[in-house]
């Protein structure tokens, strides 16, 4: 997930937070990388290279980049990261041979 201005106002730096959600195992996704500018385009390059899906919404990246790593992310993002999530395995779902 990354971050972009939407005033005009100069773009701030990037934000990216990756999350990690395996049913069998975890409650709830879990935040395994974060980082601004180089290194939350890094993160953005390396899920793009393994196609991973990226999802750019400045409220939600601002709320999980202060969650700690390895951090389940909080009950109030569990609706829209669900939606998120149900919209990737959609995806994945019409992609697969």
């Amino acid at each position: 997930m990354t971050e972009k201005r939407q005033t005009g106002k100069p773009h701030g730096r990037k934000k990216a937070v990756a999350l990690r959600y395996e049913a069998e195992k975890d409650p709830a996704p879990r935040v395994v990388g974060k980082g601004s500018g180089l290194l939350a385009e890094r993160i953005i390059a390396l899920a793009r290279e393994h196609n991973i899906p990226v999802h750019e919404d400045v409220d939600l990246v601002e709320v999980l980049s202060r969650l700690d790593l390895n951090a389940a992310i909080p009950p109030e993002t569990y609706v829209v990261v669900a939606e998120i999530l149900a919209f990737i395995y959609r995806a994945n779902d019409q992609y697969r041979p």
